[in-house]
C-alpha cells in the first residue's frame, strides 16, 4: 500500500508550474499570430492565409497552443470547482462535464486545424 500525501507545501507545484508553461506557449502564440498579422496588412486575398496556414510547423504550433488553452482551462476550473462547489456529486458530476467538453474541444481542434 502507497501512502500519498494529500497537503503539504509541494502538493500544488506541478498546477501552478502547468499554469505558467501553457500561458507562456499562449503568450508566444499570441505575439506570434499579432506579428503575423502585422506583417499582412495589406493582404488583399485569402491565398496567403491559406498558404501560411497550410505550412505544417503552423499547424504543429497551433495545435500545441490549442492543447495548452485546454490543459490551462482544464488546471483552472477543476480548482475552480474543487475550491467553490462542496456536495462531492455535483462537484463529480461539473468535473466530468468539463473533462467531456474538453475532450470533445481537443478532438475538434484536430479536425479543424488538420482536416
Amino acid at each position: 500500500m502507497v501512502n500519498r500525501k494529500l497537503t503539504g507545501a509541494h502538493y500544488g507545484l506541478r498546477d501552478w508550474a502547468m499554469q505558467r508553461a501553457t500561458a507562456i506557449i499562449m503568450l508566444v502564440y499570441t505575439v506570434f499570430f499579432f506579428l503575423f498579422l502585422i506583417g499582412l496588412m495589406g493582404a488583399d486575398d485569402y491565398t496567403e492565409w491559406q498558404a501560411f496556414f497550410d505550412k505544417t510547423w503552423v499547424k504543429v504550433f497551433t495545435q500545441t497552443t490549442f492543447i495548452a488553452l485546454f490543459l490551462h482551462a482544464w488546471v483552472g476550473i477543476r480548482d475552480l470547482w474543487m475550491d467553490y462547489i462542496k456536495p462531492f456529486g455535483l462537484r463529480l458530476f461539473l468535473q466530468c462535464a468539463t473533462v467531456t467538453w474538453l475532450v470533445g474541444c481537443t478532438v475538434y481542434s484536430f479536425f479543424a486545424i488538420w482536416g
